[in-house]
């Protein structure tokens, strides 16, 4: 039974894993580099807690005791006792490998491990561990309180226990699992970040601005957000790093990085997280 959640990494999606764990009832541990980095995640738990309450979607005393079920430390050796340690860093292999192997190092030889990844080889990162078979991917959406998939991918390792145990605290903390197989980009991102890429190839090329290729996939297709302005969510740095990975992952042209979108993050105009991308956000 998975009660005790381990978390590394306190930025938007490790916030947003430990805010629905800790709702869910679980006991969360979140681990960062530094404290201001902790502190910055734990307000932004508090004030997304604060906005559901205020909508009546939860009570005060929920989000109370959601709060206390957090712990913070710059010390991965105090997520020894953790039944489930998630990985939420950087998505940068090397620096995931770094972490996982070191996490290894820490925890109890039962507990399971997973990574927050969008795209890097799950088969891959689990031959860096102690533990192939109880390694699995949990990918989750931004913003994580909101979003109600959770997409697991097994590597090749991938016990049918783990996949299981995953598949549960999937259904305990809320969200609904998909299940795909090791692959760049996996199931969804196989699809959204072409899409978004190709969007962004149509804006290099002067077929439509930013403001009417979004409308036109909004008002046509019925998307609740323009591609451009999703990119700009996500991360224009995360989107060319998940290019990157199909590029060299299949060898295949079609692929390839729209060179605006190098040029975007080249120039640091990252989205919102900079204040700037393919719209301006007044920071």
């Amino acid at each position: 039974m998975i009660e005790q959640i381990g978390i590394v990494g306190a930025g938007t999606m490790g916030n947003g894993i430990a805010q629905v764990c800790a709702a869910a009832g679980l006991s969360v541990t979140m681990t960062d580099i530094s404290e201001a980095a902790l502190a910055k995640g734990i307000s932004v738990v508090t004030g997304s807690l604060e906005r559901l309450v205020n909508k009546q979607k939860m009570t005060d005393a929920d989000r109370q005791a959601a709060l206390k079920r957090i712990a913070t430390t710059t010390d991965s050796a105090k997520l020894a006792n953790c039944d489930l340690v998630i990985e939420a860093a950087t998505e940068n292999e090397d620096l995931k490998i770094k972490i996982l192997k070191d996490l290894c190092t820490k925890l109890r030889p039962s507990a399971l491990l997973a990574t927050n990844t969008s795209s890097i080889s799950i088969t891959k990162l689990a031959a860096a561990t102690d533990r192939p078979d109880r390694f699995i991917g949990m990918h989750f959406f931004n913003p994580v309180p909101l979003m109600a998939l959770l997409e697991l991918i097994r590597g090749l390792q991938t016990s049918d226990d783990t996949h299981a145990k995953a598949a549960e605290f999937a259904k305990r903390i809320g969200k609904v699992a998909v299940t795909a197989k090791n692959s760049p980009g996996f199931a969804v991102n196989r699809i959204l970040c072409p899409m978004i890429n190709e969007a962004i190839f149509a804006l290099q090329e002067g077929i439509a601005t930013a403001e009417d290729l979004d409308a036109g996939m909004k008002l046509g297709c019925n998307h609740p957000i323009g591609p451009l302005a999703l990119a700009d969510m996500i991360g224009l740095d995360t989107m060319l790093s998940v290019m990157e990975v199909f590029y060299e992952g299949f060898n295949d042209p079609k692929y390839r990085p729209a060179p605006l979108l190098k040029e975007m993050v080249a120039a640091g105009h990252l989205g919102r997280k900079t204040g700037q991308g393919f719209y301006s956000y007044g920071k």
